[in-house]
């Protein structure tokens, strides 16, 4: 029997309930979602948004919910997000392995356990391929989308599409594995969305590439501004189809305190660690490096944000 995409959308799973380790920190939660994208996630949806117009929020490929989490604790009251995972049904994976690894780990049930850990209601589920999502999504009703789905050229290819279409035009799309070496694949769809596509990349981290359709000249400047306040971090920026891209690499960044189990004792900070104070008459590292690797329009920008 055929599933419409209407009937795909489900209520949270019926499946029969077993014991699983709840989690009392995102860091109990298994993946493959480092320190650095945590934060880059939760500034992309929180300062980095700051003053900008309510929009959904979309994950297509969640696997047991760790970067979901992060998601969900900067979801507005207004807004709903929407999850699209085959949680272990036989997908077309190349390798066996891969395929049996997933059916024996990836279950919808323990998603949903581990991300009402977190938070009281759950995201709208999509349960099926993630070309369902392309008669789900409003048209620039999103402010942001995570592709971490299909690792096949021509699926991520209608990924990045569906995306295009859903986001607004200063939404965030973030592509995961876009340089990783067993998916050429997704290297190929990301690269091409860039210079077929208009897709404008902001940051470039080990794992995840950050972009819009947008203007990116200030969020830019106000992220690079954000990177060099980070513990352990070394930004640079490199000019790419004539804009400047920031990239970053995860190593000795520390896990941040993003989210905590609404089951620890006692409940952990939400918020990042906030900036360094500083001697007005010292320049500071970002300054030096904006001073260094921004162009003027940019240099301009973080001055007026840090007055």
């Amino acid at each position: 029997m055929t599933t419409t995409a209407n009937e795909a959308v489900t209520a949270p799973s019926q499946h029969r309930q077993t014991e699983l380790p709840r989690p009392t920190c995102l860091e109990d939660v298994p993946g493959w979602f480092w320190p650095l994208d945590q934060r880059l996630f939760a500034w992309f949806l929180g300062a980095g948004a700051a003053g900008t117009d309510p929009g959904n929020l979309v994950e297509m490929g969640c696997y047991l919910g760790k970067s979901t989490i992060v998601m969900g604790e900067f979801l507005r009251p207004c807004e709903k997000m929407t999850v699209c995972d085959l949680f272990g049904a036989d997908a077309g994976y190349t390798k066996e392995a891969t395929m049996a690894f997933y059916q024996k780990s990836l279950t919808r049930e323990a998603f949903e356990a581990n991300y009402s850990a977190f938070h009281n209601t759950l995201p709208e589920v999509v349960e099926g391929r993630t070309d369902m999502l392309a008669s789900l999504l409003g048209e620039n009703s999103c402010r942001f989308i995570h592709i971490d789905a299909s690792r096949a050229y021509d699926d991520v290819r209608e990924d990045i599409l569906t995306a295009k279409r859903a986001l607004r035009r200063d939404g965030i799309l973030v592509l995961d594995d876009y340089r990783t070496e067993h998916t050429p694949g997704v290297a190929a769809a990301s690269w091409e969305a860039v210079f077929r596509h208009d897709l404008r990349p902001v940051m470039l981290s080990s794992n995840k590439m950050y972009g819009t359709w947008g203007y990116p000249g200030s969020l830019s400047a106000a992220l690079l501004q954000e990177l060099c306040d980070m513990p352990g971090c070394r930004p640079e920026v490199q000019r790419i189809a004539g804009l400047d891209v920031i990239r970053a690499t995860q190593e000795k960044i520390p896990t941040p305190s993003l989210v905590t189990s609404r089951y620890a004792t006692p409940a952990g900070s939400r918020a990042l660690p906030a900036p360094r104070d500083e001697d007005p008459q010292t320049p500071s590292l970002a300054r030096k490096l904006a001073a260094e690797l921004l162009p003027p329009v940019l240099t301009r920008a973080v001055r007026r944000a840090r007055g």
